[in-house]
């Protein structure tokens, strides 16, 4: 063995050891058993997860050459040298009333230069390079145009004040990380490693088996199931379409539709409760909003957002004739299915109930984690060396699952820490309302755009971070609500996987069901189009997010499944028979007026589909 792979083998088992570690201590410190200061469990948490990214080889083996080895090795030193310098000054310097030195100055420099390689091994080079851009603004300020214009820093300033202050690297970003979306990720990991995954393949099959197009709908519940273990649209497709997309194929569906329905669908897994995507968690703290009520805010947009997809696959199926009879792969009833996997519900379930009734999210995933163990070694009837291997590799791969999380939430923590100092979120704000020109329709399309851009080649974390940071002050300041102006952001975020040129779910999807990325992501796209009229509605109809009258949030749901139905209609061309264009064009606005909250447009909406039904007979009668 050569002495790069020892390293390398050193390497895989230092870094397994440094999960494990970080794991039990987030499980240690929810449990009470260890307690400690706010700022020694980011600094922490935020150690081990970059000591992670930088020691673990990278996948393609010509670059494991021993160069890279040592550099590796050697940016993990400096990561716990930084980490430890700050754990060990934070209370001189907290004592002192913020009073720093050189040498703070100097390790903050080397701490910022580590988040963005950081941030650039384990989430991308977009990210850094973004981070990068907001951490020359103090400095290039005084030269910019007056709206843009700043006064100047001095490099001791700014590097002091991102590192020793819970306003930068070690602000609610990364608190929100090693609080809650670490938490969330052993959960999903616990899960995962102990058989859910299956088991909530069974479900979703056993629910949808004599469904028309069982087998995409089968992905789409799968889908909206598995967003409790994945944390993102891509990671959800790579479980869900490794199953699913071959299936589809192989009964009829063109590669690019099967690839375009587990995209969509997987992306939908981000916004569907009880677990949401880790922006959430972050939302929930920025706004002063408990976890349990932007879950209630997002479960109707979520269940339509499903509902679009289950009924545009539906129209599918019976245009093209496929897959009529059911699935022929599954011949289990949900009751056998629960029966054979009971010990999974009790922990979901638990999960809910304790959010529900006031829990903090991580004490309900700590509980809830808790009670997985219980009842599976009660179904097993044992406690043994195989379970003990598997509550390992749950912490291991549930830490590893935290990493580019938690790096972009650092690297977001320095841009929102330059936006503080400089004022620069407010100027920004300014420029939204100015070039919408006060009109809060055309700043909400303008912060759809940014909001989707970023999401290309940010995580939907990271570019939730930014936007909430710089364009939702501004949303709010025209006089849209608070949550809504959020959830927007957040929405768009994470419809942003499957809007092209770079849809990232879509392209994994593609690669599954080997055909031509631009097909499936085009045809994404296409399905997803009433999750970009979502955010709108729930903006200008916030009943949508449960807000108002009984009586005006069921008519709202009436109104908008009919909506997104007609909507679903014209993107497929098809409601009973095949539909002319104009049928289509006339479809898709009768839909759109229906979803939109006002009495004129619900009444022109449905007249629209009377005549167009109307029409559809008359056209089969005569074909008849």
């Amino acid at each position: 063995m050569s002495i790069n792979d020892k390293l390398i083998a050193s390497s895989k088992k230092v870094v397994a050891f440094a999960a494990v570690l970080v794991g039990v201590f987030h499980m240690l410190n929810v449990s009470g058993i260890v307690s400690m200061s706010a700022m020694t469990i980011r600094a922490f948490h935020l150690m081990i997860m970059m000591f992670i990214s930088f020691v673990t080889p990278a996948k393609d083996n010509q670059k494991n050459k021993i160069v890279d080895s040592i550099i590796r090795i050697i940016l993990g030193v400096a990561t716990l040298f930084a980490s430890i310098y700050i754990l060990k000054r934070w209370e001189i310097i907290t004592s002192s009333g913020g009073v720093t030195n050189q040498y703070d100055v100097i390790v903050g420099i080397l701490m910022i230069l580590l988040v963005l390689e950081a941030t650039r091994r384990s989430v991308g080079w977009m990210l850094s390079l973004i981070t990068t851009v907001f951490l020359l603004y103090p400095f290039i300020g005084p030269y910019l145009p007056s709206i843009l214009q700043s006064r100047s820093y001095s490099i001791d300033r700014i590097s002091t004040f991102l590192f020793t202050s819970t306003s930068g690297i070690y602000g609610i970003p990364i608190s929100v990380s090693a609080a809650y979306i670490i938490l969330f990720c052993i959960y999903g990991a616990f899960l995962s490693e102990f058989g859910a995954g299956e088991f909530l393949y069974d479900l979703a099959s056993s629910v949808t088996r004599r469904f028309v197009a069982a087998t995409a709908k089968t992905s789409i519940v799968f889908s909206a199931l598995i967003g409790m273990i994945s944390g993102s649209a891509a990671g959800n497709v790579a479980i869900t379409g490794t199953l699913t997309i071959p299936m589809m194929v192989k009964e009829g569906y063109k590669p690019e539709k099967a690839g375009a329905i587990t995209a969509v669908a997987a992306t939908g897994g981000q916004i569907m409760p009880p677990i949401m995507g880790a922006a959430a968690f972050i939302m929930a703290e920025i706004i002063g909003e408990s976890y349990v009520n932007i879950m209630k805010a997002a479960i109707l947009p979520a269940i339509l957002f499903f509902l679009s997809i289950f009924i545009i696959v539906h129209l599918e199926a019976k245009k093209d004739g496929i897959d009529l009879s059911g699935n022929k792969n599954m011949n289990s009833s949900l009751k056998e299915v629960l029966k054979n996997g009971w010990y999974f519900v009790i922990p979901i379930l638990t999960l809910i109930y304790m959010l529900v009734i006031g829990y903090s999210p991580f004490k309900s995933a700590y509980y809830s984690i808790l009670v997985l163990l219980l009842v599976y070694v009660i179904s097993q009837k044992a406690f043994n060396k195989e379970i003990v291997f598997k509550i390992l590799s749950a912490l291991e791969k549930g830490s590893k699952d935290t990493v580019s999380i938690a790096i972009a939430c650092a690297a977001s923590g320095i841009i929102v820490g330059i936006l503080s100092i400089t004022g620069l979120g407010s100027r920004i704000s300014s420029m939204v309302i100015a070039l919408s020109g006060g009109q809060p329709l055309i700043a909400l399309f303008l912060t759809m755009l940014v909001s989707i851009i970023l999401g290309m080649g940010l995580p939907t974390t990271a570019a939730y971070l930014v936007l909430a940071s710089v364009v939702v002050p501004a949303l709010v300041q025209m006089g849209i609500p608070l949550l809504s102006a959020h959830m927007f952001v957040f929405f768009f975020g994470c419809i942003s996987t499957i809007t092209p040129p770079v849809a990232l779910a879509s392209y994994v999807a593609a690669g599954i069901a080997g055909t031509d990325l631009n097909k499936v992501g085009w045809t994404a796209f296409k399905y997803g189009l009433v999750s970009f009229m979502l955010p709108f509605m729930f903006v200008y109809g916030p009943s949508l997010l449960l807000k108002g009258e009984p009586l005006t949030i069921v008519t709202t749901i009436i109104l908008s499944t009919i909506g997104i139905f007609a909507i679903a209609c014209g993107i497929v061309g098809y409601f009973k028979t095949n539909l002319a264009i104009w049928q289509r064009i006339l479809l898709f606005v009768a839909g759109v007026l229906l979803v939109n909250e006002g009495f004129i447009t619900d009444v022109i909406g449905f007249i629209l589909i009377i005549l167009i039904y109307i029409s559809n007979r008359n056209i089969n009668k005569i074909s008849a």
